[in-house]
């Protein structure tokens, strides 16, 4: 049980962190993404304490965070469709999924022979990785299947006792993981982030998507990256997405609302700036203007930890076009969801 510390990123607490990492304890950092759990890739002890802290499956890979290219060499094979990317994405949010070497330890990679590596832009993860100049394993910093963590407080809701430091970098910018691409064959995305196919394709041509990334692993299938599993990012409460035509997801949202209100359950609405009026008597939580889905992607996860602070029972979500950003988003609201989806002219 240790007496968890939030410290902002000064030389000293980097410094602090550095030792810890070094040691082969866990230290919670922040990245542009979402907050991650860090420890020391090249240990499997300090790895396997990963799990521990979150309660996370052993086969649910991690990410490796480097701060330079360098730090390549030593640990993985890297395919040349890899280099036009990282000179175009690095440092920033994409994941690339590259031939493992024997340096990383089976646990990082849940026994995969590839290995998920990427390079954060925030300043925090940047000095903290250069200043122990260790590969770092990370997932998320919250607890295995919630939504993940964009603040420190949110972090410490998680963790407090489970690891010894968070460094406070303030909110993450993005609010999404990373884009996970995998490069061993054909260029497929296998969770879709704030890197856009669209982006990836202008450099590499056609990529694929993954069928997982909109439905549920299916029996047998391996989770090559991390946030594939059937349930993933979600509330205590029971999410349902609502899509279909825009005025009649209003109405299907109200109605609802208005049966679970009936029913006894504490409820309330997932809903675009535009609708907060039209569903003011909803309880409703504003995810951002539809016309902007990166403030959706932005607003995600928070509002997924606020409906928890507020102990919902019933969430109903709109929903927006699996297309640029927003197939990331609604990757995320689907876990979120268990795929749990009402067509809006059904009610």
């Amino acid at each position: 049980m240790y007496n968890t510390e939030i410290l902002s990123p000064s030389p000293e607490a980097l410094e602090k962190a550095s030792g810890l990492l070094k040691s082969g304890q866990l230290v919670a950092f922040p990245t542009e993404t979402v907050y991650g759990l860090g420890a020391n890739a090249l240990n499997r002890d300090a790895v396997l304490s990963i799990f521990a802290a979150k309660d996370r499956p052993a086969d649910n890979p991690l990410i490796v965070h480097i701060w330079s290219v360098d730090q390549l060499e030593g640990i993985c094979e890297v395919p040349e469709k890899a280099w036009p990317l990282m000179e175009r994405f690095w440092p920033g949010p994409l994941t690339i999924l590259m031939p493992r070497k024997e340096t990383i330890p089976m646990e990082v990679t849940a026994g995969l022979d590839t290995v998920a590596i990427r390079m954060p832009s925030h300043p925090a993860a940047k000095a903290l990785l250069k200043a122990c100049g260790l590969p770092i394993a990370a997932p998320s910093a919250n607890r295995s299947g919630k939504p993940s963590p964009t603040t420190a407080g949110y972090v410490y809701q998680d963790m407090q006792g489970r690891i010894p430091l968070i460094l406070d970098g303030g909110p993450c910018q993005v609010g999404l993981e990373s884009t996970v691409l995998d490069l061993t064959g054909t260029p497929t995305i296998l969770r879709p982030g704030g890197i856009t196919p669209e982006d990836l394709a202008a450099i590499l041509g056609p990529v694929q998507v993954a069928g997982s990334v909109l439905r549920p692993l299916m029996k047998g299938e391996v989770a090559r990256s991390p946030g594939m599993r059937y349930r993933h990012y979600a509330p205590k409460g029971q999410v349902t997405l609502v899509n279909g035509d825009e005025a009649q997801v209003v109405a299907a949202l109200r109605k609802l609302y208005l049966q679970s209100e009936a029913d006894g359950l504490k409820a309330c609405v997932m809903c675009f700036s535009e609708h907060m009026e039209a569903l003011r008597d909803c309880c409703p939580h504003d995810i951002g203007s539809k016309e902007n889905p990166a403030s959706t992607a932005h607003l995600l996860f928070d509002t997924l930890r606020k409906l928890d602070d507020e102990d919902m029972d019933a969430i109903y979500s709109e929903v927006v076009p699996a297309e640029g950003i927003g197939l990331a988003i609604m990757n995320r609201l689907g876990r979120a969801a268990s795929f749990r989806t009402i067509e809006a002219d059904s009610l």
